[in-house]
């Protein structure tokens, strides 16, 4: 084999395994935002259990719950960012790869990815459901948790 077919067979297998890394990475993102969260949900409830015996001013606490959960937008923040991130760099790693495998197979062996399918794929619905849980959490906080200190 020449060293210029070499290098498309290495070249393929690295951007195979980029597509691999890709999607375990978002395994990784989701684990991370559900121990976060859930670390972050038991300290606001661990204010509100303690707040007094801990002679905090209400005030404080208040402003320590919305600190926690305004942690809990940025811990989001990241995640969506990294998904995001990870689909743009999917849809990079795809292009090259349709554009290898039709320079040495032929023309439409392998089609282009598109947007059109995005409801298929599961990011789009983690990035929902992890908009979601914040969501919830800020309105549970702030209608529930809140009033109950005073």
């Amino acid at each position: 084999m020449e060293l210029k077919d070499e290098l498309k067979v290495e070249r393929y297998k690295f951007i195979l395994q980029e597509i691999h890394s890709l999607n375990a990475n978002i395994h990784k993102y989701i684990t991370l935002f559900q121990i976060l969260t859930t670390a972050i949900i038991g300290a606001i409830v661990f204010v509100l259990i303690n707040w007094k015996k801990l002679d905090v001013p209400i005030e404080i606490a208040k402003i320590g719950i919305r600190g926690l959960y305004g942690l809990l937008v940025i811990v989001a923040a990241f995640i969506i960012f990294s998904i995001l991130s990870g689909i743009f760099s999917w849809f990079d790693y795809r292009k090259e790869e349709v554009e290898l495998l039709n320079k040495a197979v032929g023309d439409g062996f392998r089609k282009s990815p598109r947007l059109s399918n995005l409801w298929r794929w599961y990011e789009p619905y983690i990035i929902l459901f992890v908009a979601i849980i914040v969501l919830t959490v800020i309105i549970y906080t702030e209608k529930i948790i809140i009033p109950l200190i005073r």
